[in-house]
């Protein structure tokens, strides 16, 4: 039940995270910059053109700002392209940059965005400790491998006996790291059989994971 507890509160964080987007505007032959401080700009929807005549109308003819039916077909994927995965990105809302789908008319970019956890991805050769940390926010996991999957990781000055097998999991890997760190800000993973059991008997081992901070 505890654990259960703790599941659905990582959801509900997670979930708080993912949903809350801003919208910015930004008018004709001006700048603006998205952030997200430590987390990652997520483009949902953008428009460059005009879809009401109020909008960066000020100092503009009535006659640029009439057409409210104007919508640039690659906004969306233009800002996509500039943006995502960054934690800040700066845009101009400029024919420079996209496609002039109203000629005559003053135009404004519309974004919508939201900020969303950066996925980490670290590796822990086998008789290291993980130590995973997140600052204020809590541990959710992504994926997790005790075992081998090549032959290059964790071996140095290893025997090539030991790196050879590149098909060792571990199935269990992600239920025991989530079990053990889970909703937790920091936590310490000890990288040996004890903790994950032995997938591949005579192999050197490593842990590989990929978390959020949410």
């Amino acid at each position: 039940m505890f654990l259960l507890k703790f599941a659905v509160l990582g959801l509900l964080i997670a979930a708080l995270h993912l949903t809350s987007a801003e919208v910015t505007v930004i008018c004709e032959k001006h700048q603006r910059t998205l952030s997200c401080g430590i987390d990652a700009i997520e483009i949902i929807s953008a428009n460059y053109g005009r879809t009401d005549s109020r909008t960066c109308s000020t100092g503009v003819p009535f006659c640029s700002t009439m057409n409210t039916n104007c919508h640039g077909p690659n906004a969306r994927a233009t800002v996509a392209a500039l943006c995502n995965g960054r934690r800040t990105c700066t845009l101009e809302a400029s024919d420079r940059f996209f496609i002039d789908p109203c000629t005559g008319t003053t135009k404004y970019l519309t974004v919508s965005y939201r900020c969303k956890p950066i996925l980490k991805r670290k590796v822990f050769c086998e008789g290291s400790s993980a130590v995973l940390a997140c600052g204020n926010r809590r541990l959710k996991f992504h994926s997790a491998n005790y075992g081998r999957l090549d032959s290059t990781t964790c071996a140095h000055r290893r025997n090539p006996c030991e790196t050879f097998n590149k098909t060792c999991r571990s199935h269990d890997s992600l239920r025991r790291i989530t079990a053990r760190c889970a909703g937790h800000n920091h936590c310490v993973v000890p990288v040996a059989n004890s903790f994950f059991s032995d997938p591949c008997f005579g192999t050197y081992k490593y842990l590989k994971v990929a978390y959020y901070c949410v």
